[in-house]
């Protein structure tokens, strides 16, 4: 079992680093997230999940602690596999997530591509009480994240832009740690639909 990788970054995709680890290349997929924090040629250590099936082996890379445990929550969840669970913690940050689950925001949760009301419904139903032992998960409120989202996506639609591309651009501006105020997740939110 693989719990971690120390290695070079030989090459990056969209969802998957390849990392040269004592002269063998492993290929690790990764989210959103881990990927901001990545350049080709750095040294870098990822966290690991090791998925074993009858048919295949996967390795999943993850930059923080906090993230990879989510993850590993997610893919406890009826009808979440490693594919969906690693598209989530690419969504948002992990904390965010967090908050969303706990605070019962099902409305922030199937903003994330690829989860649906359903989905999110049934993730906050089983994971809701089973994040305490999550590293961070007490760092951001509900609340605060979810009034946050609802403000930008209220904002971009008054400057007449559609609800479902509103909800997207917030979702977006929001992944970014230097985004902490409405009227900065506001303009980035602008940035990304003027594209």
């Amino acid at each position: 079992m693989i719990t971690f990788l120390k290695g070079y970054v030989e090459e990056l995709e969209e969802n998957k680093a390849h990392l040269d680890v004592g002269g063998v290349g492993y290929g690790v997929e990764i989210s959103k997230q881990t990927l901001a924090h990545l350049k080709k040629g750095i040294e870098v250590k990822l966290l690991i999940h090791h998925h074993i099936t009858d048919s295949d082996q996967r390795l999943f890379g993850f930059y923080a602690k906090d993230e990879m445990q989510l993850f590993e929550k997610l893919i406890t969840v009826k009808g979440v596999g490693p594919k969906l669970g690693i598209t989530i913690v690419s969504g948002l940050p992990a904390d965010h997530l967090i908050g969303a689950i706990k605070g019962k925001d099902a409305a922030s949760l199937s903003r994330v591509p690829g989860i649906g009301k359903k989905t999110a419904e049934r993730i906050i139903l089983e994971l809701k009480d089973k994040l305490d032992e999550v590293e961070g998960s007490g760092s951001i409120s509900k609340p605060a994240e979810s009034n946050m989202t609802d403000e930008v996506v209220s904002a971009l639609e008054s400057l007449g832009f559609k609800k479902r591309e509103a909800e997207e651009a917030a979702v977006k501006a929001l992944q970014g740690d230097d985004i902490k105020t409405v009227p900065a997740a506001i303009k980035k939110g602008l940035s990304l639909l003027n594209k």
